[in-house]
């Protein structure tokens, strides 16, 4: 097993608590679980394409990023509506 492997599967296992603490609590609680599952899901997917030696892989992470940055915004945004 090389050394990215055991980084992928360490990744994957961060990822339960991150989901958890996205699904659980309240609405800051969940905006700091997505930014954890984003940006797990993020290097999970850079480490999946040097495993796999694909570099197609990358477009999805680059991809996800700014994607997920919006998303912060947009749930931010309707969180503070919410917060008043």
């Amino acid at each position: 097993m090389s050394g990215y492997t055991l980084c992928a599967l360490a990744l994957l296992c961060a990822l339960l608590p991150a989901g958890v603490a996205a699904s659980r609590g309240d609405g800051i609680n969940r905006l700091v679980g997505l930014e954890l599952v984003s940006s797990i899901g993020a290097v999970f997917m850079l480490v999946l394409s040097q495993v796999s030696h694909q570099s197609y892989f990358l477009s999805v992470p680059l991809v996800l990023v700014p994607m997920s940055f919006a998303g912060t915004l947009v749930f931010t945004r309707l969180l503070g509506r919410r917060v008043k």
